[in-house]
């Protein structure tokens, strides 16, 4: 833009050039001290800037976990490109609801170990955005609250933008030590494994309330069974997905379900899943949202409706036969006392005929299944 002195059809005295230097030194003076202002007033602004020369130098845990990760040395050019458009490296994705008292702790600690934070705000009717938007997150919003799953889903959909090698999982309300991505991560950003799960258990300084331990190894087992995969801490929602099984999330899950439905998707891919010791912490300002109990209940209910859908001879098979030969049994038991002793057992026998018959029917149902599972792995094939 030329100055108005330079234009050939103005001059400096026209009427419509009105902005001198004076103008501009004072719009500038107020612009400083708007900004200024601002810096003090947000959560952004209370975070120490960094100097030139400290930007440019890689952060000592990325530079640890990601060997051979590059950065532009300081020529003393100011880089226009837009943050927006470079590839991130490490991304977090936090499922929130509702966690205003948390979210920015979380979100601030997070930062020191990844490259990009995602906040999915899953309908909060709090100021759960607004401090994760000042922290310095990137926030997605969901107009009305539809769970962990497809908050989870959203946040990942939006990671795989950027190109991650790698994307963390973890809470919100503080229950988890970002502290420990590094650890966590290895594994995936070194090929050894698609998927990390953060174990409880593992870790033998957990104090782990005894109700959580029986719950929590009720559905291990049951998404062993499930899936095939052996996982000490099947329901921990500090993971961290690799490029594979972020290329593998099409699946379909509801709620607090993701945790199973993950390790029974990426079972049935082959991807490789492993485990590492992580801390937790219990004692949060904001819980869990579910009742433990219900919470419980509702994931069991979900997994053996996976493993009927994957095993069908195991979920309806075996229950089946059991129920047949108990059946059977009592009522041979009742016809014979009736013909030795002359004694006729009703109760016993309408009972062992009702057990013959819904045992009958199990073990067909499973037969019928486990038939149709195998026309649709031959297709798949």
């Amino acid at each position: 833009m030329m100055h108005p002195d330079e234009r050939p059809d103005t001059t400096a005295g026209d009427p419509e050039i009105r902005i001198g230097e004076n103008a501009i030194s004072s719009l500038l003076a107020h612009y400083f001290q708007f900004e200024e202002t601002l810096g003090m007033n947000t959560a952004k602004g209370a975070v120490p800037s960094l100097p030139r020369s400290s930007r440019s130098s890689p952060h000592p845990l990325l530079s640890r976990v990601i060997p051979g990760m590059s950065y532009a040395e300081d020529t003393g050019t100011e880089d226009l490109s837009s943050p927006e458009e470079l590839p991130k490296r490490i991304i977090a994705v936090i499922p929130a609801y509702n966690e205003e008292l948390t979210i920015g702790t979380v979100v601030l600690a997070t930062r020191q170990y990844v490259d990009h934070v995602i906040v999915v705000d899953d309908g909060s009717t709090d100021r759960t955005a607004r401090i994760a938007t000042l922290a310095g997150a990137e926030v997605l919003e969901n107009s009305i609250n539809l769970g962990k799953a497809q908050a989870l889903m959203k946040g990942f959909a939006r990671a795989r933008h950027y190109g991650p090698l790698a994307v963390v999982m973890l809470d919100a309300d503080g229950q988890h030590n970002p502290a420990e991505i590094p650890e966590l991560a290895k594994p995936v950003l070194s090929g050894k494994a698609d998927m990390v799960v953060g174990s409880r258990f593992l870790n033998g300084t957990n104090r782990i309330p005894k109700y959580r331990v029986l719950g929590q190894k009720t559905l291990d087992l049951a998404t062993k069974v499930g899936s095939g995969i052996p996982c000490t801490d099947s329901q921990s929602g500090f993971r961290v997905l690799g490029r594979r099984a972020l290329a593998n999330l099409d699946f379909y899950s509801e709620g607090y379900n993701i945790e199973s439905d993950m390790l029974a998707h990426f079972a049935g891919r082959g991807l490789t899943v492993a485990e590492v010791p992580i801390g937790i912490t219990y004692d949060v300002t904001n819980g869990h949202k579910k009742h433990a109990l219900a919470h419980g209940l509702d994931v069991l209910g979900h997994i053996i409706g996976i493993i009927g859908y994957r095993r069908p001879l195991i979920t309806f098979g075996i229950p089946g036969a059991v129920m047949t030969f108990l059946g059977a049994g009592m009522s041979v038991y009742t016809v014979t006392e009736l013909y030795t002793g002359g004694t006729f057992h009703s109760i016993m026998f309408v009972g062992g005929i009702t057990l013959l018959i819904l045992g009958l029917l199990l073990v067909t149902t499973s037969l019928i299944l486990n038939s149709l599972v195998q026309v649709v792995k031959m297709g798949k094939a």
